[in-house]
């Protein structure tokens, strides 16, 4: 029995990234109500710090030596500035509209690939980040439509994350997935802190929101466990690509949680972005075989 292809193991990951992320956006919203954006980004933080803390005990605190210490400091802070930005987004436009706009990130996370990694950018990637484009673009209907201040968030983050797969690709192929998890928690927790205390009137979720922020936080932490799988498994930018099967998940979701009906642009554009997919599994099968 021959083993899984790399791309479709990869792939099984980003269906664990796909739901926590759906989880991670209803636990946004919900808390949205009582919590500002930066408050959110502190317990997500918070929750997970005493998860990963658990786990380097139980594996012991070797297994964090890390020798990549700035590339784990820049990574997070683009990573936690693009937390920001999509935290800010899911509060105040439609989730299916977040989500389609985060999928500006593959064109990003590829150019960077191939500038950083040394990724190639074969012909039929190409097609697919243009497919993918071309669907968010369908959706959006830029200029046909009012450019809200929660539209660029969403564009903002797209910057961030692309940023933050870059560098987690580079640092999944020299360290496991724990470290990277460590100190993505170690650094932006307290920086959310720090920033929540300064720049807000300091709040304690209500009691009814304990479930919240829980599940913000266990939902943080799984997203960015199976994307780390997925990318030791992957190129980046194959792997962002798969991210596209995100949206479909949000239309979804955003319709049973939120009665947000889709539009058929919205459709149309989701149907441009999974035949961008296909070209994308296809083409990193071939270069695999």
């Amino acid at each position: 029995m021959s083993a899984l292809p790399p791309i479709w193991g990869a792939g099984l990951w980003m269906l664990g990234t796909i739901t926590s992320f759906a989880l991670m956006s209803v636990s946004g919203r919900e808390l949205s109500t009582d919590l500002s954006t930066i408050q959110i980004l502190f317990w997500r933080s918070f929750v997970g710090f005493w998860i990963i803390l658990v786990l380097v005990h139980w594996a012991g605190w070797a297994t964090v030596k890390t020798d990549n210490l700035k590339v784990h400091v820049g990574r997070n802070l683009a990573h936690f500035a693009a937390q920001f930005c999509w935290f800010y987004a899911i509060a105040t436009i439609a989730l299916a509209e977040v989500t389609a706009l985060e999928f500006m990130t593959p064109i990003w996370t590829a150019l960077m690939a191939a500038l950083l990694l040394g990724e190639s950018l074969s012909r039929f990637r190409m097609a697919a980040i243009a497919f993918g484009l071309i669907g968010t673009l369908v959706i959006l209907r830029p200029g046909f439509t009012n450019v809200e201040l929660g539209t660029m968030a969403a564009l903002g983050a797209s910057v961030g994350y692309a940023v933050g797969m870059t560098t987690a690709r580079f640092l999944a192929l020299r360290e496991t997935v724990l470290p990277i998890l460590f100190y993505m928690l170690v650094l932006q927790m307290p920086l959310a802190l720090i920033l929540a205390l300064i720049l807000d009137d300091w709040k304690w979720p209500p009691a009814d929101k304990s479930f919240w922020v829980l599940l913000v936080g266990v939902s943080g932490m799984s997203a960015h466990f199976c994307i780390n799988r997925a990318v030791k498994l992957a190129e980046a930018a194959a792997v962002s690509i798969l991210g596209f099967l995100r949206l479909p998940a949000m239309i979804l979701v955003g319709y049973i949680a939120y009665g947000e009906e889709p539009e058929m642009w919205l459709i149309v554009g989701s149907v441009l972005i999974i035949f961008g997919l296909y070209l994308n599994i296809w083409d990193s099968r071939a270069r695999e075989g």
